[in-house]
């Protein structure tokens, strides 16, 4: 793989004149050529911006011109905002979100539109992280036949490719961490709310948030300080001040060598002179797991009905509507697996009277967990993810080992963010960092001050096939 800079490099290119917009939009468009649509065939990328003209951008700019990608389902004018399915595919995106507006805004070259998992893998339990009908399947930058998780996949492979430098991605629950994780890059999900959601295809407004996808983590605080319209992050990633990190034991994966790397960054971080406590939180119930899952059932009946009703040029108009078009359309859409999620969706209802109960019980449970959990440190750490699964379309996600870190963050719609930590069986794992809501400035000094204290560089896939 060519060297590709970092963020901060390519930026001060652009502004001494070393770089133009234009020729690092050929760059890319090259490596997409030969690393995503032909050669390995990673199939990140779901559609191509039509070409910008390199003289709309500032150098003095927060971006200067720099290229970067978003998940498609974020509404940007050129890209088709279809959240992977066909249902949207011929209605065209007519205004830019607000997101994507701030990143226009601040320099930002959008060249290309990510594949996810289809609906962001809200249709089906059976659903294979990474595919979507109009995307077709991401592959994993490092093995190609693993998963590239989901459901930010096609941001998390394009970045560990390096076929960008910053890309956009969002979560519900662990859609930017999981990929992050799986392709071995650094993925931030902040507090829902910090980052404008009108114009991105909904599941819960509770819960959703986009975030920034990066192979370093001042990168991603470059990217999310515009995300955010905030500032102080960059800064955030060279404080060396002293923090107190709770090591939470029951975030481990119950994959070994996942957790030996854990135990492996403990030491290293002790070494270091991190000041480390062990912190004990026990597990969601089966019954929290479920009150997570229907209430975003609940809300996503509302929220997609919601967004389609103001989408331009759709005759679709609920989630009913979107059910219909599938089995209109079952050989392209249900050729893998089914729906039965939105049928599930459809059959609960929006929020009513049992959806404030299972929301009230679930947030309850994420806000004494974290409080207790938080009580007295900066931030939280575990493992993420074991090693990317193999893709089986047509036979859902074998997630293998996984922590429940994601978990409580994802439902009380708190930050939390992951850095490579290591290489098992051939493929990265990440370590995850939890902070309080709205404290991103801490969750960015501790992800730096593990990543510089786990001294891993930028991975470099190995782009087995």
């Amino acid at each position: 793989m060519p060297y590709l800079p970092s963020a901060f490099d390519s930026i001060n290119a652009l502004r001494s004149g070393a770089s133009t917009p234009a020729s690092l939009v050929t760059e890319a468009l090259d490596r997409i050529t030969e690393i995503d649509a032909t050669g390995y065939e990673l199939n990140s990328i779901l559609a191509l911006a039509p070409k910008a003209d390199p003289f709309d951008f500032d150098s003095d700019s927060p971006l200067a011109g720099l290229p970067i990608v978003i998940k498609d389902n974020i509404e940007a004018v050129g890209l088709p905002g279809t959240a992977g399915s066909m249902a949207l595919l011929d209605h065209p995106v007519v205004e830019d979100s607000p997101l994507t507006k701030r990143l226009r805004e601040a320099g930002a070259n959008i060249i290309a539109s990510t594949n996810l998992s289809e609906w962001a893998n809200i249709r089906s339990t059976s659903s294979t992280s990474g595919w979507s009908a109009v995307g077709g399947l991401t592959a994993n930058p490092w093995i190609h036949k693993h998963s590239a998780g989901g459901s930010s996949s096609g941001s998390g492979a394009a970045i560990a490719a390096g076929l960008v430098t910053l890309a956009v991605g969002t979560e519900t629950d662990g859609s930017i961490i999981c990929p992050a994780s799986l392709n071995g890059c650094v993925g931030i999900k902040p507090t829902v709310g910090l980052v404008p959601t009108k114009g991105v295809i909904p599941i819960s407004s509770k819960q959703d948030s986009p975030g920034p996808m990066a192979r370093s983590v001042k990168d991603a605080a470059l990217l999310l300080e515009i995300m955010s319209a905030t500032t102080g992050l960059v800064s955030a990633s060279e404080d060396t001040r002293n923090l107190k990190i709770g090591i939470v034991r029951s975030w481990l994966t119950g994959h070994a060598e996942t957790d030996a790397l854990f135990d492996s960054a403990i030491s290293t971080l002790s070494k270091a002179g991190v000041t480390l406590v062990e912190v004990a939180l026990k597990a969601p119930s089966e019954e929290t797991g479920n009150d997570e899952y229907e209430s975003l059932l609940h809300e996503l009946m509302d929220e997609l009905g919601a967004y389609l009703s103001v989408r331009a040029d759709t005759s679709l108009k609920s989630l009913a509507d979107v059910v219909a078009f599938n089995y209109a359309h079952k050989d392209s859409e249900l050729k893998f697996f089914a729906q039965e999620l939105f049928d599930k969706a459809l059959t609960l209802g929006g929020r009513n009277s049992a959806y404030q109960a299972k929301r009230a019980r679930n947030l309850s449970w994420a806000q004494k967990t974290l409080d207790k959990g938080l009580a007295d440190v900066d931030v939280l750490i575990g493992a993420t993810y074991s090693p990317a699964w193999i893709s089986t379309l047509g036979s859902g996600d074998s997630y293998g080992d996984n922590s429940w870190i994601t978990m409580a963050p994802a439902i009380s719609g708190t930050p939390i963010g992951t850095v490579p930590m290591g290489i098992s069986e051939g493929l990265p794992v990440g370590l995850g960092v939890v902070a309080r809501g709205h404290d991103e400035l801490r969750l960015v000094t501790a992800l730096a001050q593990i990543e510089r204290a786990l001294d891993l560089g930028v991975l470099v896939p190995t782009f087995t096939k």
